[in-house]
């Protein structure tokens, strides 16, 4: 049996948990999410709680298993408390400002970068402009824009400059010495 999987998972207050055609269904306080299952597990809502089942001990049901129940504390966790993600953009002159669903980020090119964010993600930018929070109740989703996001100017070794996750470090490469 998976230690993990094996555990039920408690369903707080105001929270509703629906299992209907392989699809599972959560909504809460900060807002609902649905995702797909695997048939190969049996997920099933008794009472307050979440149990989620294999049929064999195969290698691929024993992985689902785990994963199944971690996707569904997952979704219980994001429509309760949601998640966040900080970045921090460093270098001269290199800002972000919101604008409706639009980052607008000046990141030393020679133009802006303008970056959508999907539904279900929100932005908040503080007043120097170098802090940014994205959040939402998608775990997943959230990751995947936070990773776009770096992505389009990740930090250089060499003096730092770039978007970087807050509680990331980076390693400092030490520039050319010139010969005397």
């Amino acid at each position: 049996m998976s230690r993990v999987g094996k555990i039920p998972v408690k369903i707080p207050d105001k929270v509703k948990v629906a299992v209907a055609n392989g699809d599972i269904k959560v909504e809460g306080p900060k807002g609902k999410m649905h995702f797909p299952f695997n048939p190969r597990v049996k997920v099933e809502v008794t009472g307050k709680e979440v149990h989620v089942t294999r049929p064999d001990d195969s290698r691929e049901s024993k992985g689902l298993h785990g994963l199944t129940r971690t996707l569904v504390r997952n979704a219980i966790d994001g429509v309760v408390k949601g998640y966040e993600r900080a970045l921090e953009i460093n270098g001269v002159g290199f800002k972000a400002e919101l604008k409706g669903k639009d980052i607008n980020f000046t990141l030393g090119f020679s133009h802006p970068v303008v970056f959508r964010l999907p539904e279900g993600v929100t932005a908040e930018i503080d007043a120097k402009q170098t802090r940014l929070v994205v959040r939402g109740v998608d775990k997943h989703l959230l990751g995947l824009t936070a990773a776009k996001i770096r992505a389009l100017r990740p930090p250089e070794p060499y003096k730092g400059k770039g978007i970087k996750y807050a509680e990331e470090t980076i390693r400092r490469k030490e520039g050319k010495t010139g010969a005397a």
